[in-house]
């Protein structure tokens, strides 16, 4: 065998093993071309999610229309807001008075009051059937007038109904200005 015939056969070794080498390495890039298309698949879906969740808002306040005492009844009363001042996502319904949680969340809701402060005054704040808090004045001979209010986070399962009841033999003032219930959704859980 000549030298040209050893160089030639060097060459082609050499040649062969870049090849394999090259081979090797399109194997390794194309496992890692996998493994970053699952990653971005994945990636793509976690963004697809948070987009769902940023994009649902409910945000709704409202007022009771009317210029006249609202009670006394003789039972507890869900107090009915129909001026609708906003109700973004549609949960709040002005017919009942009643918000129906409309995903598991963390909610913020706050209610407000006007009453004659010769008759007492007795609000509820409701989630389903239990008691969340309460806001209430007494009567007073020498107090025209009266204003009160509360609010709390609350923490809320799909379907969760939220409500401001009016106590028996107590009253409130229809003022689609001054009593007023409103909630939002902080953010869902």
């Amino acid at each position: 065998m000549s030298n040209f015939d050893l160089i030639i056969q060097k060459e082609a070794l050499l040649i062969k093993k870049k090849l394999n080498d090259s081979e090797r390495h399109v194997v390794v890039l194309e496992e890692k071309g996998k493994t970053l298309e699952a990653k971005l698949k994945e990636t793509e879906s976690h963004v697809l999610v948070l987009k769902q969740k940023e994009a649902l808002k409910v945000v709704f306040s409202a007022g009771i229309l009317g210029n006249a005492a609202i009670g006394p009844f003789n039972t507890p009363t869900t107090l009915i807001y129909t001026r609708v001042i906003t109700n973004v996502g549609n949960a709040y319904n002005q017919n009942t008075g009643i918000f129906v949680a409309p995903v598991r969340g963390m909610y913020y809701f706050s209610f407000f009051f006007h009453a004659g402060g010769r008759h007492i005054v007795r609000l509820f704040l409701m989630k389903n059937s239990e008691r969340i808090l309460e806001c209430s004045d007494h009567k007073t001979l020498n107090d025209g007038a009266d204003n009160g209010g509360n609010a709390a986070f609350v923490e809320l399962q799909q379907r969760d109904q939220v409500y401001v009841q009016l106590q028996p033999n107590t009253h409130v003032f229809g003022g689609s200005y001054t009593t007023t219930f409103s909630g939002f959704l902080l953010h869902q859980v």
